[in-house]
């Protein structure tokens, strides 16, 4: 059985932890799973804490910019949230800028970029 990834809801906003190791399946069942939680739940933002994820390949920078593409489609935008040092390096080297992924230290400031993101359309 495969583990999914958790998404979290926390008022128009929807959290996802990523604490497993993510292979090529599990990365297009959250894929999914997002797209459809967007609609369903009409969520105008998406955090994606990778606070838990050492290594970085350009797997999951291709699968990072491929979940805010598809989510600001959906009128959601994506933060991505905890990266560490070492995978911010790796990402630059590996030549993923993630083009229109908008970025946080942490849960806290991801949750605030979202909110002035909105006042600012409001």
């Amino acid at each position: 059985m495969m583990e999914r990834v958790p998404i979290l809801k926390l008022g128009d906003i929807l959290i996802v932890s990523i604490q497993i190791d993510l292979d090529d399946q599990s990365v297009l069942t959250l894929q999914e799973d997002l797209a459809d939680t967007v609609v369903s739940r009409g969520a105008r933002g998406v955090i994606i804490d990778i606070t838990a994820v050492e290594i970085v390949d350009s797997f999951i920078g291709r699968m990072l910019s491929t979940i805010a593409a598809m989510t600001r489609m959906l009128d959601a935008e994506t933060v991505v949230v905890g990266m560490r040092p070492a995978v911010a390096i790796t990402l630059v080297e590996l030549g993923l800028s993630l083009g229109g992924v908008r970025t946080a230290l942490n849960l806290e400031k991801g949750v605030v970029m979202l909110e002035h993101a909105r006042s600012a359309e409001g």
